[in-house]
């Protein structure tokens, strides 16, 4: 973490300078006539949307909602690894660590055999797969997940904070201006109920849930199955003589139905998913009046002869599984994509809902306003035209397609009756099977976005195997050639809208004048056709856009820190300060060496372009000039 960038000042690092002229948050100031970015919904993807676009003081934001405070309790509670490293860009990640349940092993148990109405445990399962990330799947109360987004906006130079008892009651957009072109009227819930205010936006983006009412107003539908299948989940404390009720565990009875157990933090509380009625086809899960009492006995059934003794319910909910996606993210008609810019989006449950057995429902909302955010603030900076902004419907559409079919098999293999082969332990039972074979999925690393102006084509794909383009950027250890710091690469990079380059030096090169990484970042810093002059504005830091960083093959005492190229060196800031951050080399201690981890190629080394939502958009030679040049010049603007 860098700070005192532009002077000391005392007090808790995390707290950003305040920007001027920021809105008047006072009890009595009025709701704002005009903002550049209206948020509705404050749940995962609402606020993740929101710590983003709070670090651009530039950029008006408001994020409002129907409710009067965060939540208290409840709701959902799996972070899986892709998402753990998208908070480590946000800042929060190692405090996420500290306080969570960490999710090591999960657990299936069966009918056994020899008596079937007792359950048997018959496999366990790595439950984050070596080296697929450096971060753990945790499991956390939703509610103090949005407490770290809250810290985060509130923290940021703009210090934004939710309108709350604010919702909206409806929205139109006028395709014929530029100028905040979406009228919102909202709606106080609150105090004065059913007040109505009107604020003009140039975006509006819906996280308002299922039934949300920004994917009505542009004519959205969910559309999709249910299962007919009643389920209840439910935050407990209680005693049990279970003997794995502190591991993650997958558990199916001979009659009774099943059970999911996710252990909480704290090193108390477990969440229990139960399998409960059958629903008739036109019957919906309220009308059969289930309970928590109904939810504690069918798990006292399910998992016999293991008792449960509730001591306290936290929190409860009745719920029927279903497996529906919005047919539009955003409210561009198809036929109109080339000549109309997208001005209301939809994330998360507004736009696709699906089973939590996978637990994917609050990662996959988070990442399409991870996605989106970037792409706003380009376009609102100046930096970029509003191509980008067709990308976000293009590019989470097909993840959510993706999410309800799995979600889709998944659900079903979860709830079909064991074989008398799996029973008998002739075969591996085929929810195990399917466990392994979904990990990367579970973990959200199975992401893939299509060839674009965003996504490179894989022309040179071998220089760095294992770093797919397309797919996060995979980290890997390093050190820190200024002061010898073991840490990852990926940690680097921020929720800050930069992109970053990533330059793997060839085997024989070194900090010499004549290496292939100075003749590199000699053309980046100075030449025309450079990206980062391109596009760097003449008042901002080197970079401010584009962050360049370099990587060796020698160790830390092998290279001299003082004949690095400048723009590895680069004064930055008010007052010009060096940043000692931009050089790393291969770890000494045995955690790992990068190159070999990743693929990169030893003899030639080169350059990793990753956008700001941690994707891989290029793969290219060091000395691939003009394709570099022409792949920012289809993504950015020339700075004004």
């Amino acid at each position: 973490m860098q700070y005192y960038k532009d002077g000391f000042r005392g007090g808790n690092p995390d707290i950003k300078t305040a920007a001027p002229n920021r809105r008047d948050r006072s009890p009595n100031a009025p709701l704002p006539e005009k903002v550049d970015v209206l948020i509705v919904g404050t749940g995962p993807a609402g606020l993740c949307l929101a710590a983003q676009l709070a670090q651009f003081p530039e950029i008006d934001t408001m994020i409002v909602e129907a409710s009067p405070c965060n939540i208290v309790k409840g709701k959902a509670d799996g972070i899986n690894t892709r998402t753990m490293e998208m908070f480590q860009a946000f800042g929060f990640a190692d405090k996420i660590k500290r306080e969570t349940y960490w999710v090591n092993q999960t657990n299936f148990w069966m009918p056994d055999p020899e008596n079937p109405a007792a359950i048997k445990r018959v496999g366990r399962v790595q439950d984050v797969a070596d080296d697929s990330s450096e971060m753990p799947h945790i499991l956390i109360n939703q509610a103090r997940l949005h407490e770290l987004f809250l810290e985060v906006m509130r923290n940021a130079p703009s210090r934004l904070e939710p309108d709350y008892s604010w919702g909206l009651k409806d929205l139109s957009v006028d395709p014929d201006t530029d100028d905040h072109p979406v009228t919102v009227t909202l709606e106080d819930t609150g105090v004065n109920w059913g007040e109505t205010r009107t604020v003009r936006a140039n975006y509006v983006v819906g996280c308002d849930g299922a039934r949300s009412k920004v994917r009505s107003a542009i004519g959205g539908k969910l559309e999709g199955d249910a299962a007919h299948q009643a389920w209840g989940v439910m935050d407990i404390l209680a005693n049990t003589d279970f003997p794995d009720v502190r591991q993650k565990c997958l558990i199916t009875s001979a009659s009774e139905g099943n059970v999911l157990i996710l252990p909480r933090e704290g090193g108390y509380l477990f969440r229990m998913y139960v399998e409960l009625d059958k629903l008739n086809e036109d019957e919906r899960v309220a009308q059969r009046n289930l309970t928590q009492d109904h939810m504690i006995a069918a798990a006292n059934r399910i998992m016999a002869p293991y008792t449960i003794d509730v001591k306290e319910v936290v929190w409860w909910s009745i719920y029927e599984i279903g497996h529906r996606i919005s047919d539009k993210f955003d409210d561009v008609p198809d036929d109109k994509r080339a000549t109309r810019t997208p001005r209301v989006f939809t994330a998360g449950d507004a736009c696709h809902t699906h089973s939590p057995k996978a637990g994917q429902g609050m990662n996959v909302s988070m990442q399409d306003t991870f996605n989106l955010g970037w792409k706003l603030a380009h376009v609102l900076q100046g930096r970029a035209d509003a191509a980008p902004l067709h990308s976000y419907s293009g590019e989470r559409l097909l993840e959510a397609k993706r999410l309800v079919e799995t979600d889709h098999e998944w659900a079903r293999i979860m709830s079909a009756p064991a074989t008398q082969d799996e029973r008998d332990g002739k075969v591996e039972p085929r929810f195990i099977r399917a466990f392994k074979e979904n990990l990367e999925f579970t973990g959200g690393l199975a992401v893939k976005y299509d060839r674009s102006a965003l996504t490179a084509a894989p022309t040179y794909q071998a220089l760095a195997s294992g770093q797919e383009i397309g797919r996060r950027f995979h980290s890997a250890p390093v050190v820190r050639l200024a002061d010898a710091k073991q840490m990852q690469l990926g940690h680097v990079a921020e929720a800050d809208g930069r992109w970053r380059i990533y330059a793997f030096a060839g085997q024989n090169d070194g900090s010499d004048a004549g290496s292939a990484i100075h003749k590199l970042a000699d053309w980046l810093e100075t030449d025309p056709a450079s990206p980062v002059v391109r596009h760097t504005r003449k008042v901002e830091d080197i970079d401010a856009i584009i962050d360049v960083r370099a990587v060796f093959q020698q160790t830390f005492d092998q290279l001299a820190y003082e004949d690095m190229p400048s723009l590895l060196r680069p004064k930055t800031g008010q007052l010009g300060l060096i940043d000692f951050e931009k050089v790393f080399c291969v770890d000494h201690k045995g955690l790992g060496d990068i190159f070999d981890m990743r693929g990169i190629d030893r003899d030639r080394g080169c350059m990793i372009v990753v956008r700001p939502d941690q994707y891989i958009a290029n793969v290219l030679p060091l000395d691939a000039y003009g394709d570099l040049s022409a792949f920012f010049t289809g993504v950015l603007l020339p700075a004004t």
